[in-house]
């Protein structure tokens, strides 16, 4: 299968470099020296991947990925010589897919292309939902729902959340979910994970301080908690005369 990637860069030297060594690999280039003609390319050439440069003129990167995220959800890669953490977070919580500092060797890029590409294609395949009459989650079409409601979840938030659901009520490790989620060389990046966890307990936990759903393994990771694992863990959290009344209830 052939893929189309489209490089956004105005470094016009590393756009050719870029689409001699891609196009060897089987992969069909477009290129961009700006983030207008970008968005005007992904509109035309419709690619399955992008590869965005965040140094530009009149547009930058972060502007560039924040319009395409209003249009579709292209995975993207950043590309960029910028290694501050702080920018490295913003990209991932705008909607980037990967990160990768200047200088790199190609084949790395087309290593992180293809594992970006094969989530993708994972994802695509996935048929599973869940739904437990409050939480409803799609793993198919990306959505996820509370109390009907529909919430706002990024690539990356999504991507976390489908991992811990498609492997529900077991501890996923730390090591585990970095590599999924972000891909080869986060695998340490706990600090990382921490983050997008908080960041999606504060949209899906009605108590993101005191989460049912998402739930931490101390030491190891953590886990998806379905709905009968949330409701035990809440009953048995209370005194004996409420917890009494649950159960009756439940009877």
């Amino acid at each position: 299968m052939t893929y189309k990637i489209l490089v956004i860069d105005d470094d016009a030297d590393l756009c050719k470099l870029l689409a001699l060594k891609i196009e060897k690999n089987e992969f069909e280039v477009m290129t961009a020296r700006n983030g207008l003609d970008g968005l005007h390319n992904a509109y035309e050439f419709k690619p399955d991947l992008i590869i965005l440069d965040v140094m530009m003129p009149e547009m930058d990167g972060f502007e560039t990925l924040k319009r395409l995220r209003e249009l579709s959800d292209i995975p993207i890669i950043i590309l960029t010589a910028k290694a501050d953490e702080k920018d490295i977070l913003y990209g991932f919580k705008i909607g980037a897919d990967d990160y990768i500092r200047k200088p790199f060797s190609c084949n790395e890029l087309t290593a992180r292309m293809r594992a970006v590409l094969n989530r993708k294609f994972v994802q695509g395949c996935q048929s599973s939902q869940y739904d437990d009459g409050i939480l409803s989650i799609d793993l198919h079409q990306q959505c996820a729902y509370k109390h009907g409601q529909h919430i706002h979840l990024t690539k990356i938030e999504f991507r976390l959340l489908s991992h811990l659901v498609s492997h529900q009520g077991t501890a996923v490790s730390h090591n585990s979910l970095l590599k999924e989620v972000w891909g080869t060389g986060y695998e340490y990046a706990k600090s990382l994970l921490s983050l997008y966890i908080r960041y999606l307990r504060q949209k899906i936990e009605d108590n993101p301080d005191d989460p049912v759903y998402i739930r931490t393994e101390w030491g190891v990771g953590y886990r998806f908690a379905p709905k009968v694992q949330a409701y035990n863990w809440i009953t048995n959290s209370l005194p004996d005369w409420q917890r009494s009344i649950q159960t009756s209830v439940r009877k």
